[in-house]
Order: C-alpha cells, then structure tokens, then sequence
C-alpha cells in the first residue's frame, strides 16, 4: 500500500491543531506549553474506550504490538468522532530511531489513515534522529531546553504524587497539588522562565516542601509496588487500564522510573554503539558530554528530594548500571533493554520489593528482559515479589486485576510476618 507523504508545513503552525497521544499525563501536559511557546497548537487525546481497541485492530495489522495498536486506534477514534475539523489537524507521533517497531509506528500510522479515509492529514515525527522531517516543525534549543525542563518537573511531581496520595489525609490533595503546579510551570515557560539550572533547583526544592507538607496518615497499612515495563505501557493508563488508579483503591505506595531514566539509557546506549561496534569518537565523546549533563542535573532533583523531605528519592543512573550489569550484558538494548531489568533491581534496592512488570503483546524484547528475566532476578534478590502481567486486545481487566490482587495478598502476608 502506498504511503502517504503530505508535510505539516510553515503556514500550518497558525492553522492546523496537532493531535498527540497522552503518554505521561504529567510530563505531556508540560510539553505542551513548551510546543505553544514555539507557535505549535497541541491536543493531548484522552478518549478511551472499546473503540479504541477496535479501531487499531481494524486499521493495523493484528501482529503489531499493542502499544502501536493503540495510538493509531485511539488518533483514528479521535478523527472519527467530529470533534476537529480534520481539514485543519495534523497527527504527532514519536520515535525512538531504534530497532523497535517504536521506529516504524509513522509508517504503520499513515497507512492506517490512508485505508481510513484520511490520506490527507499531515503526520509528524517527534524524535532526534532526523526521521521523516517536516518542513514546519523543527526542534530548536529553547524548545529542548524548556521540554527538558518539563520532563525533570514531571518525573518529580510523578514521583512525590505517588508517595503522597496513599497517605493523603484530604482526598484528592496530591492531584490537586500536582494541577496547581502544572499551572505554576506552565505560566514560567510562557515568561521565558523555569528552565535554567538555578530555576530548576528553586522550583523543584519548593515542589518537595509542598508535598512535604501535605496532611499524611502514615499509620495506615500500605503496600509498595513498582511498575516497570514497555515505556508507553508503563505510562499510559489507555495501555495499563489505568493501572495506578487501581493500584491506589488497593491501598498501594507507588513507584514509577521516570522518563529521565530512558534519556540516560538511550546516551549511554549511543556510548556502547561505539564501544562494540566503533564509529565516531566526536559522537561518543558529544554523549558522553550530555550524559554528564543530564547526570547534573539528575544529581540536582535526587539531593532536593533526599535533603528537604523523607520522600524516597530514586536511584542514580550510574547505580542502575551497575546493577543490571549483575544480571544481564547492557550490550542487550532492544526495546527497553538492560534499563528495564536494572530498574527492577532498582525499585528491589529502594524498598518497592513488589514489582508489577507490564508486558505488550507483540514487544518481543520487553518480554526476553522483563519475564524473561525474573528467574536470574530473584537468584540475586530472593524476596523480590514480580508478577508480569500481559496487555493485549484480548486481555480482560477482570483477570489483570486478579493476578495483582494475588501478588498484593503475598505482599501483605510478607508485611505482616515481618512485623510479628
């Protein structure tokens, strides 16, 4: 089938609505405001639903991974439901320039529109590769400095969100705090503001402080779980069934790597190209440049956490390579790769010794390093608790729920043994 190549152009920036799948609710809504501040109009889709599901299945083919499924599924619902003026929307979809098919999804994408009827609207591409370049959208240093911002800003309110709304005392207080400072941010990168280091030291210290400050009742009987997996699945409640809202009603702590530690494995996987394979020593040396700078400021986020609250701040990047080096080559980077594993041991070290590990159907790498990898896991770590639970069109949220329920219930035996 052909391809459809229409190009978001210039002119469209003032005319045409981008239309993006909302991965990271948190991190996205921040991304957001960077992309208005470069004259980009953008739309996280939040429609849900069977039709969603039945719509990926009718326009891509059905070996395709679920993630895949999914987007294109819920960008064709969203075209399909009169909301937009389709004559005026263009679609944005991201990829990672890996041998994942995350590098395909435009591809698969723009077929699915041209046997939906929609060949003409313009598809484009969010990644740092070159691919499939649009002449009206470019990434410029403001745009990467401020969305870099926003990512920290995320990862953090994520993280203390998480470890607060459990424990919260006046219902909805986390979330409320969370959209209050959404706000705050939102209006800094409007000013030009926000995104150098000194601010983003002031504003996250403040952001612990307020968390911190949160009415808590930690008497309660809680249990930790981490939540690792394919990145859109682990971030996405269309792809979890929005897996920590359950998790939560469960009386669970959680925790979830942020997308900084993705950033991190991606540099560091550059690195590794030219140690096994060799190539370019600028390019090694350029990575191994930003991989500092990222380490800085990652250094920066864990210290206010440690230094200003009794929040769990998560583990240095150099530690997870450590770590996952005892269980597996990091030379093993498909997909999520080593990371996956090594975030495992992570949340094992930092006390979330129950481990929910969402697998795709279709992601074939994800399964070797997550399933694949609970064995030699619990070898190292005997009391790691790791249910891998499967996502596919087929997959009913009954039977997911079920099989945590059963992890939970061993969880909260251990809890009560150890207290006796």
């Amino acid at each position: 089938m052909e391809i459809s190549n229409v190009q978001f152009t210039k002119e469209m920036r003032k005319t045409h609505t981008i239309l993006a799948p909302s991965m990271a609710p948190i991190q996205f809504s921040l991304l957001v405001q960077v992309l208005a501040q470069e004259g980009y109009r953008v739309k996280l889709l939040t429609n849900e639903g069977p039709q969603v599901v039945q719509k990926g299945l009718k326009y891509v083919h059905n070996d395709t991974c679920y993630p895949a499924l999914l987007v294109i599924g819920q960008m064709i619902d969203a075209l399909d439901s009169g909301m937009y003026d389709n004559s005026k929307v263009a679609l944005a979809i991201t990829q990672t320039g890996g041998g994942c098919r995350a590098s395909n999804y435009i591809h698969l994408l723009k077929k699915a529109l041209i046997r939906a009827g929609y060949e003409n609207i313009p598809v484009l591409s969010l990644n740092f590769k070159g691919l499939n370049k649009n002449s009206g959208f470019s990434i410029t240093y403001p745009m990467l400095k401020k969305g870099l911002a926003a990512l920290l800003y995320g990862d953090t309110l994520m993280l203390l969100k998480n470890q607060s709304k459990v424990y919260e005392v006046t219902p909805s207080s986390s979330d409320d705090l969370v959209d209050s400072w959404v706000r705050k941010l939102n209006e800094q990168f409007s000013a030009n503001k926000g995104s150098s280091f000194r601010e983003i030291r002031k504003n996250t210290r403040q952001i612990v402080k307020d968390f911190a400050a949160i009415e808590k009742d930690r008497s309660r009987p809680v249990v930790k779980v981490g939540i690792v997996g394919e990145i859109y699945m682990k971030y996405a409640a269309l792809g979890n069934n929005h897996l920590e809202d359950f998790l939560f009603s469960q009386s669970c702590e959680v925790m979830i790597p942020g997308i900084l530690g993705f950033m991190l494995y991606a540099i560091q996987n550059q690195i590794e190209d030219v140690r096994l394979y060799g190539g370019s020593l600028l390019r090694k040396a350029v990575m191994k440049a930003l991989l500092r700078y990222l380490s800085r400021l990652e250094k920066m986020i864990i210290e206010e956490i440690g230094n200003n609250s009794d929040f769990t701040p998560p583990r240095f990047f150099h530690e997870s390579v450590s770590t996952a080096k005892e269980a597996v080559s990091i030379s093993c980077k498909m997909g999520e790769g080593w990371l996956l594993t090594g975030e495992m041991r992570d949340l094992y070290a930092l006390g979330y010794t129950n481990i929910i590990c969402v697998q795709p159907f279709g992601c074939l790498p994800n399964h070797i390093v997550g399933k694949g990898m609970i064995k030699k896991l619990k070898e190292l770590d005997e009391s790691i608790n790791i249910v891998p639970i499967d996502y596919d069109p087929g997959a009913t949220k009954v039977n997911q729920e079920n099989r945590i329920k059963l992890m939970l219930a061993v969880a909260n035996e251990r809890r009560l043994e150890e207290k006796q």
